[in-house]
């Protein structure tokens, strides 16, 4: 009886010190030097790495985000004036990298996007982007009293 439970006990704490661990930063710099270790909430099964470029004109942004995440999906995606590369992996403390920048190769391929007048633009694609979004929503307008 006292091995049956010193047994229970000792899985109890062998499976407590098992939650997935995460590198976390919020870099407006572009840079996640300093970054911090997390334990992830329950259901967070992934760590992520994230690098948005925002190029405006002549100017251009980086900013680098990790953490803990449900569900993740590496890749790319282009919003026209932001685009974002996106790594993923689930062992603790693997986003340790930060993200590559998205690709800046044409790859010939593009998208229509809408500007509030019409929705006949178009977006070039890069590296690996290979499909087109589409989106509607409503624009809610709050009732003033």
């Amino acid at each position: 009886m006292d091995v049956q439970i010193s047994v229970f006990l000792l899985f109890v704490l062998f499976t407590a010190g098992h939650s997935l661990r995460c590198y976390e930063c919020m870099s407006q710099t572009g840079s996640c030097a300093g970054q911090n270790e997390q334990t992830c909430p329950s259901g967070y099964s992934q760590c992520e790495s994230s690098t948005g470029i925002t190029k405006v004109g002549d100017i251009t942004s980086k900013v680098q985000v990790k953490g803990c995440v449900p569900v993740c999906q590496s890749g790319s995606i282009n919003f026209g004036l932001v685009r974002t590369a996106t790594s993923c992996c689930n062992t603790n403390l693997c986003n340790r990298q930060d993200a590559p920048e998205p690709s800046n190769v044409l790859n010939g391929k593009k998208c229509y996007y809408c500007d509030g007048q019409t929705c006949s633009n178009t977006l070039s694609c890069y590296g690996d982007e290979d499909r087109c979004l589409t989106e509607t929503g409503e624009n809610l307008k709050k009732e003033e009293d």
